[in-house]
């Protein structure tokens, strides 16, 4: 059985070509007239969904952003990287918090009804690394962070994860929820015909 995958996407600042601020309050990072596009171990989660696809274990990657209106760049850089479709929830100028994002995902998973949820372990601004977890909850569904090796077969999901003492090897009855860690993959390179592509199929 192939399985549909849903990939969540955070529209989050580009650490490859501006540094972190605080914000004066210290209530967040500055993201005004900052770089954005999709956050690092998201797109970790977006390459293992695909090379799911690739091995005939996934039938469908479906990305999605709970974002602003900017967040269509990072779904078109799913799109490009080779995402079936993709979901926008535009959150406009209001900046969500964790639970907030999770509770808009869980909404996206009813609808959609996949299989297998993939995340980023954390955004590259924030870095809260509560969203995946807090999904898994609401969802009733069982989880795995970190994870640096994921295998599908049987309904069932195998997840080698990276802990502080180490790696731990865990399996999953699917669906499930599960997040990105840094050693998991390498993300392919997006071509820009792709993105072209991508955003020509937006409009």
């Amino acid at each position: 059985m192939a399985y549909r995958v849903l990939v969540a996407c955070k529209h989050a600042i580009d650490l490859s070509t501006v540094k972190i601020r605080i914000k004066p309050d210290k209530l967040g990072v500055v993201t005004q007239g900052v770089k954005m596009g999709i956050a690092y171990f998201d797109e970790l989660a977006v390459e293992e969904a695909l090379r799911l696809k690739e091995k005939g274990v996934a039938s469908e990657v479906i990305a999605v952003s709970v974002g602003p209106a900017d967040a269509q760049k990072t779904l078109r850089h799913a799109l490009a990287m080779g995402a079936d479709s993709a979901v926008h929830v535009n959150t406009g100028d209001v900046e969500l918090a964790p639970l907030q994002v999770a509770k808009a995902l869980r909404e996206i998973v009813r609808e959609v009804e996949p299989q297998l949820v993939l995340t980023g372990k954390q955004a590259t601004d924030g870095d809260y690394s509560q969203t995946g977890q807090m999904l898994a909850g609401m969802l009733d569904w069982p989880q795995a962070t970190q994870a640096a090796e994921l295998n599908v077969e049987n309904d069932s999901v195998k997840v080698v994860r990276e802990t502080d003492a180490g790696l731990e090897t865990i399996s999953m009855n699917i669906p499930a929820v599960v997040t990105a860690g840094l050693r998991l993959n390498e993300a392919r390179l997006v071509k820009m015909p792709n993105i072209m592509k991508a955003k020509k199929e937006e409009n």
